[in-house]
């Protein structure tokens, strides 16, 4: 069995990885003040500029849609307590993937899969109907599925709301989510947190 992965004095998981990875890069001065407020605060802020800055590139080369804003909430989970079970690769695809399918469900059943967005176009009952039930059914479908991811409630109201609907735009997004589980995979084993390759401890 894994042993437990320490937290810090703000909890989370982070002050493990910024333990690992000062001790990889063998810095003196940041392994005895890994735990630090500080510290841990200069890591957040480089690993979300680094984790979010990749996806924005691919979406400046590309024209496509890497980056939305759940993946913000999603990358925090990878980085601040990366062996929750939320935070697991399981968790995280599986949870976008509902997120992605309740909602195009719901633009169906309400009829809204040729409509503007409600930023632009207003709210109807149509699409109060449409954002309900997307939320509905990410929520209970990931409980029945029991991949509880909760950034995924963003994902489908962005979807729902006909923020981002084109068939090639929700593959990106899907693939943005595997590309930062990727990362996410790759920055904790380095720092010698066991991260799950799939499912979360149990």
């Amino acid at each position: 069995m894994t042993p437990p992965v320490r937290t810090g004095s703000i909890g989370g998981q982070m002050v493990a990885i910024v333990e690992g990875l000062a001790n990889r890069m063998r810095i003196p001065a940041l392994v005895q003040r890994h735990d630090s407020v500080a510290v841990m605060g200069a890591f957040a802020f480089v690993n979300g500029c680094v984790a979010i800055g990749v996806m924005s590139f691919g979406a400046l080369v590309t024209g496509s849609p890497f980056v939305f804003p759940s993946l913000g909430p999603t990358a925090f989970l990878h980085f601040y307590t990366p062996m929750a079970p939320a935070a697991s690769p399981r968790n995280t695809l599986c949870g976008h993937a509902v997120g992605v399918a309740a909602a195009v469900i719901s633009l169906l059943a309400f009829g809204l899969t040729g409509e503007g967005p409600a930023l632009e176009d207003g709210m109807t009952l149509a699409r109060v109907g449409a954002v309900a039930l997307s939320l509905g059914l990410t929520s209970g479908a990931m409980v029945w599925l029991r991949v509880p991811h909760p950034p995924a409630g963003a994902t489908t109201m962005i979807i729902s709301l006909g923020i981002l609907t084109d068939a090639a735009h929700l593959a990106v997004l899907l693939f943005a989510v595997v590309l930062l589980t990727v990362q996410a995979f790759l920055i904790n084993r380095a720092a010698g947190v066991p991260y799950p390759r799939w499912s979360p401890e149990s």
